[in-house]
């Protein structure tokens, strides 16, 4: 998914949920109707949501939903180390929650340019 959402939910729940979900989804669509453009990312255990979501990779979404910025400038702004960054970034990536560009930086060559994939993100976690 590369373009931009209006909201995703990152939540806990049961795959009978997931799959209720999707029967509804699929009927709206067999009647025609439109459905909300959205992402949602479950897991099915907390523990799993929390080790994808650590406060530093939160740090990150929080940063580019302000800014989509460079690895570099997230880093300083962060006060971590860019191979760090970079690490989180590509855990982000992988679940569909940043996107990445390259873009030219002048007399630099290229750097990366780290942007949300959601203008809002609801977390959810039942225990």
């Amino acid at each position: 998914m590369n373009e931009t959402t209006s909201r995703c939910t990152v939540e806990t729940g049961t795959a009978e949920a997931f799959i209720e979900r999707s029967l509804v989804r699929a009927r709206k669509l067999d009647r025609g109707e439109s459905l909300p453009t959205e992402m949602r990312l479950t897991f099915e255990d907390p523990a799993d949501l929390l080790q994808v979501l650590t406060s530093q990779r939160l740090g990150i979404l929080r940063a580019v939903r302000r800014q989509p910025s460079p690895v570099s400038d997230l880093a300083r702004l962060l006060n971590r180390d860019s191979s760090a960054i970079k690490r989180d970034v590509k855990v982000l990536v992988s679940f569909g929650l940043v996107k990445t560009h390259d873009e030219i930086n002048p007399g630099h060559g290229r750097r990366k340019i780290v942007e949300p994939l959601a203008s809002k993100y609801e977390l959810t976690a039942t225990i």
